[in-house]
């Protein structure tokens, strides 16, 4: 496969694609050797595994080799500073406590930005062999195949999702949010990977899902691939997207889920 390309985006993605490919595809051989080992970081709630850190180290390797200017934020990597313009926002296991346990609902994420600004998105969810893709301007897609978000138009009528913190007294405030939402939406769900359902509120499998205390590689290629298929995409009042709460919905519940779940 040429990774060149005529449009710089383009490009990108191409190489997002193989990466996460590459990175899902040894996810897969690693669930596969039985249930692996965690260790805890923030909390006993906050899971990595040796899996986590090859999956990163896999894209890391092709990124650096094809582009080595560029700058890099990865969950378990840290940061390195490039000089290219373009950095690289890399979740290499978003749901680790799923993937832990066997529960198939985990993915890869990586966006790259320009100037701050998300170009390309890209989620492999490699447990349903399905990639979730877009570039700013351009829409998206799942294998190819474009993306339209929900078009439901009431919040009695809409299928929310949600996650927790790893934090115990910010998971308490949540789930007291949930109690509140749960009584307005038709009903609730909880994947434990953010990336998975802004990707699901992108093909309008879900028709809204918020979280509070998300990190840059939470939300960096799902959130813009949500926006390029017609989602609502940002956070509660006064909130910065990423920060105390990010939101992703059919524009039409954006008001009501937005008032709904900022008051907590």
């Amino acid at each position: 496969m040429s990774l060149a390309g005529s449009d710089p985006d383009t490009a990108l993605l191409r190489l997002a694609r193989r990466a996460a490919h590459m990175a899902g595809d040894l996810l897969l051989r690693g669930a596969a050797e039985g249930r692996p080992t965690a260790r805890t970081k923030s909390s006993p709630a906050d899971l990595v595994t040796v899996h986590d850190h090859r999956s990163e180290e896999c894209v890391v390797r092709l990124l650096t080799a094809h582009r080595p200017d560029d700058g890099i934020l990865g969950e378990e990597g840290g940061e390195r500073p490039g000089n290219s313009g373009v950095r690289w926002v890399i979740d290499p296991l978003d749901g680790t406590a799923n993937f832990v346990s066997g529960y198939p609902a985990f993915a890869v994420s990586l966006a790259a930005e320009r100037a701050g600004v998300a170009r390309v998105g890209v989620v492999y969810d490699p447990c349903r062999r399905e990639t979730f893709t877009a570039i700013r301007g351009q829409g998206a897609a799942c294998d190819g195949r474009p993306l339209t978000a929900s078009r439901v138009d009431r919040l009695d009528q809409a299928l929310v999702s949600t996650g927790f913190s790893a934090d115990a007294e910010i998971r308490a405030r949540q789930a007291r949010c949930a109690a509140r939402v749960l009584r307005r939406v038709r009903d609730l769900r909880s994947s434990g990977s953010a990336a998975l359902d802004l990707c699901w509120v992108a093909a309008g499998r879900l028709d809204g899902y918020y979280e509070a205390d998300l990190r840059p590689w939470d939300h960096a290629a799902g959130a813009l691939i949500a926006q390029e298929a017609g989602a609502w995409v940002g956070a509660a009042p006064g909130a910065q997207p990423g920060g105390a709460l990010t939101l992703a919905c059919a524009p039409a519940l954006a008001d009501g889920l937005r008032a709904l779940v900022g008051a907590e």
